[in-house]
């Protein structure tokens, strides 16, 4: 038995008509919010009319986005290409994302460049992992990006009917652009965005590209560049490629680099500077600058040293080598010149000092000497270790979610709960009815492991505002919620509340178990920003 509104099977119930309906090469696709009313929860639904063969490309993409993984693409929970005569169309059931839509978002500003920076990236990564398993996503538009809790990002119609790689790599870069700035340099007629930041200008520019030499290759290229933060002070190299090589990343990046260098200085109207740079004739290879000529280690190189070759004579202008040789010289000899100085002087202790104690007479009767302590203390007693109230590290964490249905509970941002930044966070999933989990469970937590047995003074917790929390402490991390001992509870203020234990308690683990939430998103939620356990000394 089918639905009569839209001939699906009655196990999904349309509710909302997400966007206009969608005419597509093969037909046309509408998009619902809708009831699984097996699974009693809400759906993405999109519809293909006509059903059968007509269908059967984008069912075929939708199978394969099934296998994915990823927060930044919404899961494929079920999909069908239907028949003519029984079912006169074909359907993709998507997970349903909550949050709100980066057009929404956009309509009130742009967004600044590190939530920019984070929301393209995110996408890219989530776009990245379906192009491994070759899917084209498509549909990269701001009304399909959502922002979810949590700082995550998903996209709603995964994947769209058509879709190609160099057009999703094209589409991010809009994004990007779009994020920005709050406007799209491919609109007709209109006169482009002047994005500020220049790293991200060369990007878009390079992401809409299609000329081999300076398109971006793959989006995890785009993701990679995304999360590596503009350098400031040191001006890279001028370097020269000679014209039978071919462009490596690595000399893509430098020339973007100095591309938006030379676009700043002109705005600025101030002169291109290229004095940092070794003169090169057209058959040279990028030389070494002079400031890094002669350095051993790497850990401080730039971009042109961290790529010389061995064969440093021939990349450097004739330049002197001796400081370089003084310098290993040096290195080399003065801890050999230490070494001497140590072994002599034990010798002439064991010679001269020892030798005169061992020659006096032991005077019969004498008091002892007294033998100086050995440990850290001036007392003699033993080390204190580490000092009452001191944040202990922890080893790893994970979800403790011992009444759930077994679905993950935003499992991969357990560490940005003890990160160090209590700008990130791990969320809750959002749950409907009631602040008590929807009446669904008694509560839901994060295990953390300190590595070995520790002494506990207590616990502090930052989060949600409103939000009750007990803290707990164990031995095992396969035990259930009854094994851990509760050793303080209390409700949060949304800074940094300590939670003090009654008296000092030795464990390994220590469980933040969250038992009623706060409202958020249109249902209830509790974030952990940052937890800390605290020695007892």
């Amino acid at each position: 038995m089918t639905s009569t509104t839209t001939g699906l099977p009655d196990r999904y119930r349309p509710i909302d008509q997400l966007a206009p309906d969608e005419p597509t090469s093969t037909g046309t696709i509408r998009s619902w919010r809708a009831r699984d009313r097996v699974l009693n929860r809400d759906v993405a639904l999109r519809v293909h009319t006509p059903g059968g063969p007509a269908a059967r490309e984008w069912i075929n993409r939708a199978l394969t986005a099934g296998g994915l993984a990823t927060p930044a693409l919404s899961m494929v929970y079920d999909a069908a290409e239907g028949t003519p005569d029984d079912s006169p169309a074909a359907y993709v059931v998507n997970e349903w994302i909550d949050g709100q839509t980066l057009a929404d978002r956009l309509a009130s500003g742009p967004l600044p460049e590190r939530e920019a920076r984070t929301v393209v990236r995110r996408l890219a990564e989530g776009v990245a992992e379906a192009h491994r398993v070759g899917l084209a996503v498509g549909g990269l538009t701001p009304e399909h990006v959502v922002l979810r809790p949590g700082g995550l990002v998903g996209l709603l119609a995964v994947p769209a009917a058509e879709g190609t790689v160099p057009g999703d790599i094209a589409a991010l870069g809009a994004l990007l652009e779009l994020c920005l700035t709050g406007r799209r340099g491919d609109e007709p007629g209109a006169e482009p965005p002047q994005i500020v930041q220049p790293d991200l200008a060369a990007l878009v520019r390079r992401a809409r590209s299609t000329e081999p030499g300076t398109a971006l290759s793959s989006v995890a290229a785009m993701a990679a560049l995304l999360g590596d933060r503009p350098r400031t002070g040191h001006t890279a190299p001028q370097l020269a490629v000679r014209g039978d090589e071919s462009e490596s990343g690595w000399l893509r990046k430098l020339r973007d680099r100095r591309d938006a260098e030379d676009a700043a200085a002109s705005a600025a109207g101030q002169p291109l500077r290229r004095d940092d740079a070794v003169p090169l004739s057209p058959d040279s290879y990028p030389p070494v600058p002079r400031v890094v000529a002669d350095r051993d280690d790497e850990d401080d190189l730039d971009w042109g040293s961290a790529f010389a070759g061995e064969d440093d004579e021939d990349l450097v202008d004739d330049e002197p080598q001796a400081p370089g040789w003084r310098r290993r010289l040096a290195v080399v000899g003065l801890p050999l010149l230490a070494l001497v100085l140590v072994v002599a002087a034990g010798w002439w202790l064991g010679t001269n000092v020892i030798s005169a104690a061992s020659s006096v007479d032991e005077v019969q009767g004498s008091t002892p000497g007294v033998t100086a302590p050995t440990s850290a203390g001036e007392d003699g007693g033993a080390d204190q270790g580490t000092p009452a109230g001191t944040p202990l590290q922890i080893s790893t964490a994970q979800v403790f979610d011992p009444f759930g249905d077994g679905e993950p509970e935003n499992d991969q941002d357990v560490p940005q709960s003890y990160d160090g930044d209590p700008a990130t966070s791990w969320p809750t999933l959002t749950y409907r009815g009631s602040a008590d989990f929807g009446n669904l469970k008694p509560g839901v937590g994060v295990l953390y492991d300190l590595g070995s047995e520790q002494p506990l003074s207590g616990v502090t917790v930052t989060g949600s505002q409103g939000a009750t929390v007990e803290v707990r402490t164990g031995d095992s991390a396969d035990g259930d919620l009854d094994s851990y001992a509760v050793g303080a509870q209390g409700d949060l203020t949304g800074g940094a509340d300590e939670l003090s234990f009654a008296e000092p308690v030795t464990a390994r683990y220590v469980l933040v178990w969250i038992t009623s939430l706060v409202p958020a998103d249109g249902g209830f939620r509790a974030d952990l920003a940052e937890v800390s356990p605290l020695s007892a000394g």
